[in-house]
């Protein structure tokens, strides 16, 4: 995660990145939320680092985003995709098994 976090933020861009957690880590989203929007950010995405959309992303997560949004009414609080999930992430893991074949 920590890596993630320090590509995004190198990439010449002004990004803000805080990372959460749903559980046995801290921040929670919700404390990740509220140090983003006291800091006057205005729209937040949510990336979950998830390979696909378990119980965690279809239950847990928009029950927490409802209640962010509620208490930030001023923010946009997105909610992405599991990144695992995406087009690129798929593409960039097939190609890390292809030369995983590669090496043996």
């Amino acid at each position: 995660m920590q890596r993630i976090r320090a590509a995004l933020e190198q990439n010449g861009q002004s990004l803000r990145v805080e990372l959460a957690f749903l559980e046995f880590m801290t921040p929670t989203l919700t404390e990740a939320v509220e140090r983003l929007a006291a800091d006057g950010v205005g729209r937040i995405a949510v990336v979950p680092v998830f390979l696909a959309q378990g119980g965690h992303l279809k239950r847990d997560l928009p029950v927490l985003i409802d209640a962010v949004r509620s208490t930030h009414p001023a923010c946009e609080i997105t909610l992405a995709q599991a990144a695992g999930e995406a087009d690129g992430v798929i593409a960039a893991m097939a190609d890390y098994a292809k030369d995983c074949l590669r090496m043996m």
